[in-house]
Parts: C-alpha cells; structure tokens; sequence
C-alpha cells in the first residue's frame, strides 16, 4: 500500500519556467564574463601607462645624470690638476754612512769575507777601484753592470764620482761588498734616495758565508769514504 505521505515529490515548475532559469543563469554568466574581462582590460592599461611613465622618467633620469658626469668629469680634471702634491719619499730609519768634513760621502760594504770602502763626490761619473778603472778590474760583465746597478737606480750614473778601495774575498764578494758600501754612500748623501735603494735591494746586507769545515770531515759536511774493514 502506498500512502499519501510516502509519494515522491513533484516539482510544481512547468518546463517553460525552467528554460526561463536557464536562460537567466546563462545571461548573468555571460555579463559576469564580460565584466572581469573588461576589468583585466583596464588594469593592463594602467600597467602599460605606468611602464611608460617609468621609462620616460628613467630616460630623464639618465640625462640627467650624463649631464652632471660630464660636468663633473670637467670639474674633477681641473681639481685634480690644481690639488696635486709631489709624494714625499720614505726617509730612512737608520743612515749606516756618513759625510766627513770635506762633503765626501762614505759607506762601507761587506760580502762573504771581502770588504769594500767607498767615497763618492759630485763629478763627471768616474769609478776607480784599487787605484784602476772598473773595466779593468772586473773582468765580466755581470759584475760591472752589479756595481753599477744602485747609481742606475737612483739616476747618479754620471754625476758622482766614485772611489774604492776593496780587500778579501773574491771577484763575487768584492762585488757585492761595493754594491752595500756605493748604496750606503748615496743614501748619506741624499736620504730622500733611501725608498729607491730599499725597493732594489742594495742596502740589504748579503750575510750567506762559507760554511766551515768540521773536525772528521773532509769539507763542511763532506765525509771521507766508509770502509767496513
């Protein structure tokens, strides 16, 4: 038995009225579209306005600052023309020669066992070593460009005369002993050269010596030959 209760539910709306919701549905749709649509429209628009604004102010910008380099690459040359100061040489700590009473510059120079003293005073660029000229005392070229090398560096080559007298050792430590006692010289004479000689390495003291021989050696560390029996 089926009773009233139980009966499933008509709906009481035609077919006409439901086309008609339809129809209502699809047009609000449809306008809600158009809508967002029309609202991205704008909003690209404003963001292409801006982009333009942003690059027109950047563009100025740009000019502007290209304006004041130019200005300022003018201003700062004339400045930099105007405020310049000769850089004062590094003064040395410690002046190991002297001048005696005459105005002759003396230094003293050592390499392995040779000692070399010298004196320099202004003149036409002379070198005389154990009373002869440098070409004739030190045969090999490497040496006399050595003992030339701290004059060259300082530009006194030519302008200074340069007298030695050197004992010990041999061709190598005479060398070098002259190199120390020409430096030690100059930098008496003139301490403003002191930053050129240090930055060459003239005024260094060369302390390498001969090793010594030891008691059961044939040299320094040079043993005999073993023999087993």
């Amino acid at each position: 038995m089926i009773f009233d209760d139980d009966a499933p539910e008509t709906s009481e709306e035609t077919p006409e009225e439901v086309a008609e919701d339809a129809t209502e549905e699809t047009v609000e749709d449809a306008t809600d579209e158009e809508e967002a649509s029309d609202e991205e429209a704008s909003d690209e628009e404003a963001s292409d306005e801006e982009a333009s604004d942003e690059e027109a102010s950047d563009e100025e910008a740009s000019d502007e600052s290209g304006d004041t380099e130019d200005g300022a690459e003018l201003t700062l040359g004339e400045a930099s023309s105007e405020d310049e100061e000769p850089r004062t040489p590094r003064q040395p700590a410690l002046i190991r020669g002297k001048i005696d009473r005459h105005g002759v510059a003396i230094g003293t120079g050592r390499r392995k066992t040779a000692v070399a003293r010298v004196r320099i005073t202004d003149g036409d660029g002379g070198m005389t070593i154990n009373g002869r000229a440098l070409d004739n005392y030190f045969q090999i070229e490497r040496d006399r460009l050595l003992i030339e090398a701290p004059l060259r560096a300082t530009e006194m080559l030519g302008s200074v005369n340069v007298w030695v007298r050197v004992n010990g050792g041999g061709p190598t430590g005479q060398a070098g002993a002259i190199v120390l006692g020409i430096a030690r010289a100059l930098q008496a004479k003139n301490p403003n050269l002191h930053e050129a000689l240090s930055d060459g390495g003239y005024l260094t003291r060369d302390g390498r010596m001969v090793e010594r021989k030891k008691y059961g050696y044939k040299k320094a560390r040079k043993s005999f030959q073993f023999s087993k029996r």
